[in-house]
């Protein structure tokens, strides 16, 4: 199976990210050294995050030509408007110390302040228009907000970042994306302890469906949920701070699940959302401020 993913303006993207949220700083150095010694090739940080600082020492570190590393982070609400955004631009590559970010998106649709959100998304047309971008997109969107987007805007987006495992599948955000060309990109791949805690779930590593295809391919049930992911066309980010887990997480890409078990994954959804609801993401409750670089 191909390691990579083609983006509609032509990049490529590995399929597997490695994801750095809520890593503490002083832990994210040591953990994107031991994601990279591992082989992921592809670092998922956002400004909101506060370890875009450590993510690019620990690139830095590795040894590794700025041009094998596909970095990827976002735009937080507070920072959204045409030049605001241009200046979340030169907060993160300062932080990051790189020149160029390959995969700059926002953070969230912001649906109460849209006229920001547009305008932050043509400074990314316009950084990627000179360059300093290789590929623009979002996270966070549903249909109805990629629709007021694409309206008003001539960028497609490339990827739309979204939660989605297992018990929340989105398939009419995953729709739309398809639809417009857009990849989908599974933050929570293995439907993370926020879901279970808050849901009155269980952990999708204790469902019995999930458990029966990882005894079949004598794999984890991590294993199996980010290969579902793939086989579905996602783009997959786990996180993880230990060592084997970060080895366990990229070990998908040399088994392959049937249709019949990709079906039956199909059908855990519950239509509960583990993070916080699109919609209900406003400037007073989210207005978190971004450090200067």
């Amino acid at each position: 199976m191909t390691t990579s993913l083609t983006l509609n303006n032509g990049v490529e993207m590995p399929a597997v990210g490695f994801g750095v949220f809520q890593t503490p700083p002083e832990e994210t150095v040591d953990a994107v050294r031991a994601a990279l010694r591992t082989g992921y090739r592809h670092i998922d940080t956002a400004a909101a995050y506060g370890n875009e600082r450590e993510v690019g020492r620990a690139i830095r570190d590795s040894g590794l030509d700025r041009s094998e590393v596909f970095i990827e982070t976002k735009i937080w609400i507070t920072d959204f408007g045409y030049e605001e955004t241009l200046h979340a631009f030169e907060k993160s590559a300062g932080k990051l110390g790189v020149d160029r970010i390959d995969l700059l998106i926002l953070h969230q649709a912001l649906p109460e302040r849209f006229d920001l959100t547009l305008g932050a998304y043509r400074a990314l047309e316009k950084l990627l228009a000179d360059g300093r971008v290789r590929a623009i997109g979002v996270s966070n969107f549903m249909r109805e907000h990629l629709d007021r987007l694409l309206a008003e805007t001539s960028v497609v987006p490339a990827v739309n970042q979204i939660e989605v495992h297992p018990y929340f599948q989105q398939p009419d955000v995953l729709a739309a994306d398809a639809e417009h060309g857009i990849v989908s990109q599974a933050w929570s791949p293995i439907g993370g302890i926020t879901f279970y805690r808050d849901s009155g779930h269980t952990s999708t590593l204790e469902d019995p469906t999930i458990a029966r295809s990882a005894q079949a391919h004598g794999r984890t049930p991590a294993q199996v949920m980010l290969r579902w992911g793939l086989q579905r066309g996602r783009s997959v980010i786990p996180k993880s701070t230990r060592a084997e887990r970060i080895d366990e997480n990229f070990a998908v890409f040399d088994f392959e699940l049937t249709d019949e078990e990709l079906i039956a994954i199909d059908a855990l959804d519950t239509g509960v959302r583990g993070g916080p609801d699109p919609e209900e993401v406003t400037l007073a409750d989210f207005g978190w401020e971004i450090a200067e670089a």
